[in-house]
């Protein structure tokens, strides 16, 4: 009887790591941006604006 091996081609274990890589990346760098805008939003809203939402200049402060 003969065993067949189904090898993935010479390289792509290192270039699927490599992709897996560049994604976890790029989710975090999105992941950063998206908080950076989050907070230049909260950071212009007044004292008013904040405590209508729940939150205060320190929480903000803290992010």
């Amino acid at each position: 009887m003969t065993t067949v091996q189904h090898d993935a081609p010479h390289g792509a274990v290192t270039i699927l790591r490599v992709v897996n890589f560049l994604n976890a990346v790029a989710a975090e760098l999105k992941s950063r941006h998206e908080a950076r805008i989050t907070r230049r939003a909260l950071a212009q809203l007044s004292e008013r604006q904040l405590s209508d939402i729940g939150l205060t200049r320190d929480y903000v402060d803290a992010l």
